[in-house]
């Protein structure tokens, strides 16, 4: 990859009241136009977001949002777009209006943050117009000024302190792998691939299989047996894009271990044994019930897309029932999901691990089964102890 996927960049949220300076305040930490400025409150009306370095940090992505105190019919839906925006944050700026003080309203916006665990740095803006101290115990507190750029370098330290320290141990695949062991990936080219390259899950994981002294090898469907039939030597693992699952596991022999791109990354978000659990739900679907199918790219829907074709297709042949489906994708995804019988969401390479938390939190809160496309794949096809063996040892069953 040239540039660090968005959903491996810290994500950067400054959040408050309106007209505190929010938008002001990235445009100076950022050092450029991102968000239109205007003393009219609501200015910003939506999310806000943009992939960049910053130093002294690197690869992050900025967002700025509304202001979570706009109480009008349209101000509510502005309002839970910035709340979810929380749900991917990795690092929250909270910023205050120093020529008022803190307010209940903000005091109510830091609790929800804590609430969520966020790191937060909490920016006391217009400082040139008031010398007010505030004191919030268990935050960084940092003065500055918008307009005349005191304290800017002291807020992006502050913020580089807040990201958490040391390697998070997580792999992709690469912990799965030994110095010269190949990996065979079956990469179907259909009219859903995104022409003259490959989509996201491919590639990462190819790199952490070369980040892991290993080799790949990247195969169609239609050349996996000629393919396996060259190797002098069995690989050490094959693993396949979910939809080509059935076709793919009576091709490669019982003794070559075999998973999905969506199964590993279902390990590296931090969800696979909710997701393996709640996969079961799908044998209890009765005539009538609802299944959320949910996206975390909102990538344009073309004939033959998996998740609104060819997984319905799958799950009513499978169950034989009569089964009705709700899709969202992108950063929407529904608070209350009281009205489905099973979520089964994609991957989730384009969401962040604390976002993909949300969502599978959000769904065991409200006792509603939560899977993902690979492992609902394997198991509708009688597979998944197969395709789970390979990374059995991170399950908590």
């Amino acid at each position: 990859m040239n540039e660090t996927s968005s959903s491996e960049r810290v994500h950067i949220g400054f959040f408050g009241r309106s007209n505190v300076g929010k938008s002001s305040l990235m445009n100076a930490v950022t050092a450029q136009e991102m968000s239109v400025v205007s003393p009219m409150r609501g200015t910003t009306t939506d999310p806000v977001q943009k992939s960049m370095e910053l130093l002294p940090l690197g690869p992050v992505v900025m967002m700025d949002t509304p202001g979570l105190d706009d109480d009008t019919a349209l101000g509510s839906l502005r309002v839970n777009r910035a709340r979810q925006t929380l749900n991917r944050t990795d690092i929250a700026v909270l910023v205050l209006d120093g020529t008022v003080g803190l307010t209940p309203e903000d005091s109510a916006i830091l609790a929800l943050i804590q609430k969520k665990q966020i790191p937060c740095v909490v920016a006391v803006n217009k400082s040139d117009l008031s010398q007010a101290e505030l004191l919030l115990q268990g935050n960084t507190v940092v003065y500055v000024s918008a307009k005349t750029g005191q304290g800017i370098r002291e807020l992006k330290e502050a913020i580089a302190k807040a990201v958490p320290s040391g390697d998070s141990g997580r792999r992709l695949i690469g912990d799965l792998l030994s110095p010269g062991d190949l990996v065979v990936l079956v990469t179907p080219i259909d009219a859903a691939a995104p022409k003259g390259r490959l989509i996201l899950p491919q590639v990462q994981t190819l790199r952490d299989i070369l980040d892991s002294n290993a080799m790949g090898l990247v195969v169609k469907e239609t050349e996996l047996a000629a393919a396996l039939g060259k190797l002098p030597a069995s690989p050490r693992l094959v693993v396949t894009d979910s939809q080509v699952f059935a076709k793919v596991a009576k091709i490669v022999p019982q003794d070559i271990l075999l998973t999905s791109f969506s199964i590993l990354f279902s390990r590296y978000k931090g969800y696979l044994s909710g997701a393996v659990k709640g996969v079961h739900a799908l044998d209890a679907l009765k005539d009538g019930d609802t299944v959320l199918i949910s996206e975390g790219c909102s990538h344009h829907r073309q004939c033959g897309d998996i998740g609104t074709e060819k997984l319905p297709k799958l799950i009513r042949s499978r169950c034989g029932k009569e089964i009705h489906f709700e899709f969202t994708s992108g950063t929407g995804f529904p608070d209350d999901l009281s009205r489905f019988a099973v979520v089964v969401h994609c991957g989730g390479c384009m969401l962040t691990e604390r976002e993909m938390h949300y969502r599978a939190k959000c769904a065991e809160d409200q006792n509603i089964p939560f899977t993902n496309y690979g492992i609902t794949i394997a198991h509708l096809n009688g597979i998944l102890e197969r395709c789970i063996a390979p990374v059995k040892h991170s399950l908590t069953l």
